[in-house]
């Protein structure tokens, strides 16, 4: 279907966001939590994205749409959890093309400088789930969405109190602990998904394969290119290929290159540059480099290995 053309709205403080959304100016500059959002989107917004320079992080308690892994979909309709992080754009329409038209019960709004001076300012950056695309939601079991949500209430309640040397002290530590749960409940998702992420692997399995059997003009093959063969986000695929094989999608590209190179080298009779070329690598020395890292013995030492 084609997309439609919409303007990208860029907010970069919090008091345009809440200007725009129709909400009062928040509390305090740098954080604030929102309920029902999508209650009072004006249209013009709801018709196209926007741009954060904050995190944001939503709860919607309903939803009617499909999640979709790979080229396979899931039916959702108990809603989610979604993140995202500064400057991502942000869409505000299904797979379908049409208006998500769902409510936000909960939308928190955090500026990278609220957490300056706190382990969290770089932890943060870790949690792939920040990347992943809408939908990649997190869906809750009714147990885990009860935890959530006590979560984001401590929060209002934090914020709507009266401002002392401890406030920001808690709400980080709040903020922590909502994204170490969010982290567990995602490896659970990974783990009640697992048929749908072994199909993801057996179709990355494929791509690697065609690459090696086709041109390789365009290089090697990269994370993004795969992703995208695969509609997913690159954070996605590289966290539900660790957790299901202890691997990243990085390494899995890296393994393959090996075991073709190795192959290459012991029942052909090409040069290591040769090799090298119908790798994808553009010049013979990277080869030689990622071989022996990766190996710990040069292209040329493995070969001889076998004369």
């Amino acid at each position: 279907m084609k997309k439609n053309q919409n303007t990208v709205t860029k907010f970069r403080t919090l008091s345009e966001a809440h200007t725009a959304l129709g909400f009062p100016k928040p509390k305090h500059p740098l954080i604030s939590l929102l309920r029902n959002v999508n209650n009072r989107v004006p249209g013009t917004l709801q018709s196209g994205s926007h741009v954060l320079n904050f995190y944001k992080i939503s709860y919607k308690p309903s939803a009617k749409g499909k999640l979709k892994y790979g080229q396979s979909y899931y039916d959702f309709d108990e809603g989610g959890l979604l993140f995202a992080a500064p400057n991502q754009v942000i869409g505000n329409y299904n797979e379908s093309g049409e208006p998500a038209g769902t409510c936000s019960m909960y939308t928190l709004l955090i500026h990278p400088d609220f957490l300056l001076g706190y382990p969290l300012a770089k932890k943060i950056k870790q949690y792939g789930f920040f990347s992943y695309s809408t939908r990649e939601a997190l869906h809750l079991s009714d147990d885990e969405r009860a935890t959530i949500i006590s979560i984001f209430e401590m929060v209002e309640s934090e914020l709507n109190s009266r401002i002392d040397g401890f406030s920001q002290d808690v709400v980080v530590a709040q903020l922590e602990l909502l994204l170490n749960y969010a982290n567990r409940f995602y490896k659970r998702q990974f783990i009640t998904r697992r048929p749908a992420s072994n199909d993801i692997l057996t179709k990355l399995e494929d791509i690697l394969d065609d690459y090696f059997k086709s041109s390789v003009d365009n290089g090697i093959p990269t994370v993004q290119a795969i992703a995208e063969q695969l509609n997913i986000s690159p954070s996605y695929l590289s966290d539900m290929l660790r957790d299901l094989t202890g691997k990243n999608t990085q390494q899995h590209i890296h393994e393959r290159l090996i075991e073709k190179a190795k192959e290459m080298l012991s029942t052909t009779s090409l040069s290591v540059s040769e090799v090298a070329y119908a790798l994808g690598f553009e010049h013979s020395q990277s080869f030689n480099k990622f071989f022996k890292v990766k190996t710990k013995v040069s292209p040329l030492e493995f070969r001889q290995s076998f004369n």
